[in-house]
C-alpha cells in the first residue's frame, strides 16, 4: 500500500497512461455502445426524474472500480453509484488510504438523451489533497488530465485559463434550480446583475474543463458531492484558476462547506463572483 506523497507521485509518474487507459477502456465497452442506444428498461430514476442513472453509469463504474483497484492496490474507490447504494461508502474520502473518485456518467440526462456533452470524472485523492484527474469526453474523444504541480493538459496541450478579457460580461455556470435550496437561491440571485451573464450549467465535468480553457469565466454550485467537483477543481487549479466557498476558504473534497462555491479562471474572479454570491456587491480587486 502507498504511505506517502512521494511514493504516489512516483505511482503517478508510472501510471498516469494506464489510468488513461482504463477511463477509455471503460467508456469504449460501457458507455459509448449505450450511446443513443439506450432502451426504457437501462434508465432509472434515483430521487427523482431530474436524478437518472443508466445500466453504463453501474457497468462502467464497476470496470473502474476494478481496474483502478488492481493498479494501486490498498487504494478505494468512492463512486456515485456506490454510495446511492451504500451512503456509508462516502466515508472512505476521510481515510488514510488514497481515493479514486469516480463519476462514471457525469451529464447523466445529457447522455439519455442523446447529447455529447457528457464525462468521465476520475481523481485520485489522499488526506482530501486532490493528486491527479482525468476528465473524459468519449463522444467529444477529448481527454483533459491534470496532476497537483505538474499542469493541466487537454490532449497533451498546456491549458492556461487566464484573466477574463476586461470590460466583457462574466459568463458563469450556475446549479439548476431543481437542486437549489431557498437560501442558495437567494445567494445565486446576487449574480443576475449587470456585468454577469449567468446560465444553467451542464455536465459540472465539462463545466470546469471551460473555465480551465479560458471559454468560461466561473462556476457557481451548490452542492458537494465529491465525485461532480474533484477532477475538475483540480483541472482549474493546474489550468491557473482558484475555488472559494462562500466562507472565504477553498472548496474541500471532504465536506463541510458553506455553499454556494464558485471556481474560476483566476482568483480575482473567483472573488468576484463570491462576493456576488455573498451578498457584498462586486469585488473588483
Amino acid at each position: 500500500m502507498i504511505v506517502d506523497t512521494e511514493t504516489i507521485d512516483e505511482f503517478l509518474a508510472r501510471h498516469s497512461a494506464d489510468v488513461e487507459e482504463a477511463v477509455r477502456e471503460a467508456a469504449a465497452a460501457e458507455i459509448m455502445p449505450r450511446f443513443r442506444q439506450l432502451g426504457a428498461h437501462e434508465v432509472d430514476q434515483k430521487s427523482g426524474p431530474h436524478d437518472l442513472v443508466t445500466d453504463a453509469d453501474r457497468n462502467a463504474e464497476l470496470y473502474l472500480t476494478r481496474a483502478l483497484g488492481a493498479l494501486l492496490p490498498g487504494s478505494v474507490v468512492v463512486g456515485e453509484e456506490a454510495v446511492h447504494a451504500n451512503p456509508a461508502t462516502y466515508e472512505a474520502i476521510q481515510g488514510d488510504a488514497p481515493v479514486w473518485i469516480v463519476d462514471p456518467v457525469d451529464g447523466t440526462r445529457q447522455f439519455v438523451h442523446g447529447d455529447d456533452g457528457f464525462c468521465t470524472l476520475v481523481a485520485l485523492v489522499r488526506h482530501g489533497v486532490l493528486l491527479a484527474s482525468w476528465t473524459y469526453a468519449p463522444a467529444r474523444d477529448q481527454l483533459a488530465t491534470a496532476v497537483r504541480g505538474g499542469g493541466a493538459f487537454l490532449d497533451g496541450e498546456r491549458l492556461f485559463a487566464g484573466p477574463p478579457e476586461p470590460g466583457r460580461d462574466l459568463r458563469v455556470a450556475t446549479s439548476h434550480p431543481d437542486y437549489t435550496t431557498d437560501e442558495q437561491k437567494r445567494a445565486l440571485l446576487g449574480l443576475w446583475t449587470d456585468g454577469v451573464a449567468p446560465r444553467a450549467c451542464g455536465s459540472a465535468g465539462l463545466e470546469y474543463l471551460a473555465v480551465a480553457r479560458g471559454e468560461s469565466d466561473a462556476t457557481a454550485f451548490s452542492w458537494e458531492a465529491a465525485w461532480d467537483h474533484a477532477a475538475g477543481l483540480l483541472l482549474v487549479e493546474e489550468a491557473g484558476g482558484a475555488h472559494l466557498t462562500l466562507d472565504g476558504g477553498p472548496f474541500r473534497v471532504t465536506g463541510g462547506n458553506t455553499l454556494p462555491f464558485t471556481a474560476a479562471r483566476d482568483a480575482a474572479t473567483a472573488r468576484r463572483v463570491l462576493a456576488l454570491l455573498s451578498g457584498a456587491g462586486p469585488d473588483t480587486r
